[in-house]
């Protein structure tokens, strides 16, 4: 069985590839080095206000945009307007404000944007790093710290989503509420207190809306692509059909292995020799091989699929805090650009060369390494387990970068009068966990 992605998304392969940056092209330029900082507004991995999300990734920035300042309101919680419920208000349609919330395993992010024309302008951004999903693989429950650290981050985006009246929402929960047996007692919580209403989504669903919001950036190319997703809970594989207008899902898995959830079922023990570091990441990637075992046979036939001299070979694209990470790391940035970023199509050998590297240092190395830093240090090698995975499966000699997934697929599917429950689900290929 195959899906076809709604057509909310429908400026799929008409995107112009004239501005596509490559890792090859100019390694040396100021930006691409950090010099000359990000653009004006850029600041974090959701990019900024003003944004302009457009099908080739480019990111222009707009001069003087500045976040506003955050302010406490009086008002009681009151719920969000969902993609089930009627809007409240009809704006003018250019002037209409959606919003995506993605609370992950790991972190919180908030977009709120406007249609303009088949893209649309971001307007509003929000991310916080909430480890809600911390301790969850050894006990089996949210912990109370950690939806502490979700609700005070889900309270700042009620408040943007009031003070930017918006039309329309959606706000998804993913592996950790999924897993955790206290997972509909938060959800209920997070309802009461802020106003917002999570919809606990599947694994087929955050896939959809992973492919649906970053397809656009995939390289021309013939035969199948894969595209994938690196969460803090779980990782989600997508084999895709390009087409005229949107990709035709062909096949996928997911499997309960993030950077999260891989780094505390692998903890590091104090005082690790180098053999030992080496060791415990070889059992990651052979824990993350295993479970995308079946997977693997069914992609038999499509990984050598005969080629035309000049092709590049099979298409790879991915969505994660991991790959945007080592990308910042083999342009050498002082500090995270987007701009620099999304869009980017590196050589899978030296995405393979900097997580060697990464997972041969320990937790002080790579924290002393800028865009990781002391946030990504602990969990980075999880992710480089991952990747490495990923490009054994699928041996593309390049990778291409997206600082963009389910939110952005979540705004295009508002934005198209179209939502994940009117869809029918992707066939089945999920584990039981």
């Amino acid at each position: 069985m195959a899906e076809s992605l709604p057509p909310a998304s429908h400026d799929g392969d008409r995107r112009s590839r004239r501005g596509r940056r490559r890792a090859h092209a100019d390694p040396d330029r100021e930006a691409r080095k950090g010099k000359s900082g990000p653009a004006a507004g850029v600041k974090s991995r959701d990019g900024a206000k003003g944004r302009d999300v457009r099908p080739n990734g480019r990111a222009p920035s707009r001069k003087n945009g500045k976040q506003p300042s955050e302010r406490r309101s009086a008002d009681a919680p009151r719920p969000a307007r969902s993609a089930n419920a009627a809007p409240l208000h009809q704006a003018p349609a250019s002037r209409q404000a959606y919003a995506a919330i993605d609370l992950g395993t790991n972190n919180c992010r908030l977009l709120i944007a406007r249609a303009q024309g088949e893209n649309f302008m971001v307007i509003d951004a929000f991310s916080r790093v909430v480890r809600l999903g911390e301790g969850l693989a050894q006990s089996g429950r949210l912990s109370d710290e950690a939806m502490e650290r979700a609700l005070g981050a889900l309270k700042v985006c009620s408040q943007k989503l009031r003070r930017r009246n918006v039309h329309l929402a959606r706000s998804v929960a993913t592996e950790a509420c999924r897993r955790a047996a206290n997972g509909q007692d938060f959800i209920d919580r997070v309802r009461r207190e802020t106003g917002i209403v999570l919809d606990v989504i599947s694994a087929q669903e955050e896939a959809r809306l992973a492919v649906l919001g970053c397809h656009v950036l995939l390289e021309r190319g013939e035969g199948p692509a894969m595209i994938f997703d690196i969460g803090g809970g779980s990782t989600e594989l997508v084999l895709i059909e390009t087409g005229d207008v949107v990709p035709r899902i062909m096949d996928w898995q997911s499997v309960p292995w993030g950077v999260v959830s891989l780094t505390e079922s692998f903890p590091a023990p104090d005082g690790e020799s180098d053999g030992a570091r080496l060791a415990r990441y070889a059992a990651m990637r052979q824990q993350v091989a295993d479970s995308f075992s079946e997977f693997s046979a069914r992609l038999d036939p499509h990984r050598d699929i005969p080629r035309e001299e000049n092709e590049n070979g099979p298409r790879l694209l991915g969505t994660s805090g991991t790959v945007t990470t080592l990308a910042s790391v083999h342009l050498g940035l002082e500090q995270y650009d987007r701009q620099a970023v999304d869009g980017l199509i590196v050589p899978a050998g030296a995405m393979r060369d900097i997580a060697s590297q990464l997972s041969g240092m320990d937790m002080g190395q790579r924290a002393q390494l800028p865009c990781i830093g002391h946030d990504r240090a602990e969990l980075v090698v999880a992710g480089c387990a991952i990747l490495e995975t990923i490009l054994d499966l699928w041996p593309a000699t390049r990778l291409g970068v997206a600082d963009r997934g389910i939110r952005e697929g979540i705004l295009r599917s508002l934005m198209g009068g179209t939502h994940g429950h009117s869809r029918p689900p992707l066939p089945h290929r999920e584990h039981p966990l």
